[in-house]
């Protein structure tokens, strides 16, 4: 997943240089009035986005498989604990039960 994100980040990066210098080259127009940093930043966002959709692909599809093998280890963890407090609570009634008979 971290691997995942730092391509991302880099992808977002290389297309942030690239804008940077088709704006200051005059190449992409300037955003309007102090906005030009902005500008900057939201067009990387939106050429960078199909970018990494496409060639990142892969990597995408291992980091999917690690987070849905994580949740299934947490759904395992959660039902055998939940299974082992309902022994608890169950073994806790039968003796109280015992107790009640017994006296």
């Amino acid at each position: 997943m971290l691997r995942y994100t730092l391509m991302r980040l880099g992808v977002f990066a290389g297309c942030l240089l690239a804008v940077w210098g088709l704006v200051y080259s005059g190449v992409v127009p300037r955003g309007l009035g102090d906005s030009n940093g902005m500008w900057i930043v939201l067009l990387a966002l939106v050429i960078s986005a199909p970018i990494s959709f496409v060639v990142l692909r892969k990597e995408r599809d291992r980091a999917s498989v690690a987070v849905v093998e994580r949740v299934d280890r947490m759904k395992a963890n959660l039902d055998a604990n939940r299974s082992q407090e309902d022994e608890a609570v169950d073994s806790a009634h039968a003796q109280g039960r015992a107790q009640e008979q017994a006296s």
